[in-house]
């Protein structure tokens, strides 16, 4: 089952907007149970958590910041 554009653009808005700060919160929260390791093996956890998360949602972002393909075009050629 594919996704309109619309719908697309409406589930990148939620995620982006709700899910990536649980996210956030959830690996900072995560991190923080343990002993803080050394600035840079934070570094790198925080860096892949940042990566990762995107991974699941790739198909809902491709393409959104484009035009509408489903649009037609109303103001006709232009020449």
């Amino acid at each position: 089952m594919a996704l309109s554009y619309k719908a697309r653009r409406r589930w990148s808005l939620v995620i982006l907007l709700v899910g990536l700060p649980l996210y956030i919160i959830l690996a900072v929260s995560v991190i923080g149970m343990f002993e803080r390791p050394s600035i840079l093996v934070e570094l790198l956890v925080y860096v892949a958590l940042g990566v990762i998360w995107a991974i699941p949602f790739r198909f809902v972002f491709r393409g959104v910041g484009q035009a509408d393909p489903d649009a037609r075009d109303e103001d006709g050629p232009k020449g």
